[in-house]
C-alpha cells in the first residue's frame, strides 16, 4: 500500500499504521500492528506511546500483552478518530482486504469451521 494522508500528517508510517489498525479492529498491540504493516516493533511501539501521551490512546494489560485502543474521554481523540476514517474510508477496497486479513477476533463457539477448499479440489 502506498502511504496515505496520515503518514504526510503524522511524518511517520508507523503512526499511519497504528490510527489504520485501531480504526479497523478498535483495539490492537504494537506486534499486531508491526507484522500486518511490516514495519518494526520498535518505531510502532514509539508511535504507541506517543498517542498515549497526548491522550488520543489508553492502554490495558491483558496477560503479558499491552493493549491499546481509542481514549473514549478524550475529545482529540474524537476528532483524530474522524480523520483516520476519512482516509480509511478512501483505501480501496482490495487494499484494505490485504492489510487487515489477520483475524483478530475468536470464532463463534457453535460456528462451523467451513474448509477454503472443498476436498478433492485441489
Amino acid at each position: 500500500m502506498n502511504s496515505t494522508a496520515l503518514a504526510d500528517l503524522f511524518g511517520s508510517r508507523a503512526a499511519e499504521a497504528v490510527l489504520l489498525h485501531l480504526h479497523h479492529y478498535g483495539e490492537s498491540y504494537g506486534r499486531a500492528v508491526s507484522a500486518d504493516f511490516a514495519i518494526s516493533l520498535d518505531s510502532v511501539q514509539r508511535q504507541l506511546e506517543k498517542f498515549t501521551r497526548a491522550g488520543a490512546l489508553v492502554s490495558k494489560q491483558q496477560g503479558r500483552t499491552l493493549l491499546y485502543r481509542w481514549n473514549a474521554k478524550s475529545r482529540l481523540a474524537l476528532r483524530l478518530q474522524d480523520l483516520v476514517a476519512i482516509v480509511y474510508d478512501g483505501i480501496p477496497l482490495e487494499s484494505r482486504s490485504r492489510l487487515f486479513a489477520t483475524r483478530r477476533r475468536p470464532r463463534a463457539k457453535d460456528k462451523p469451521v467451513i474448509p477454503r477448499h472443498p476436498p478433492g479440489t485441489r
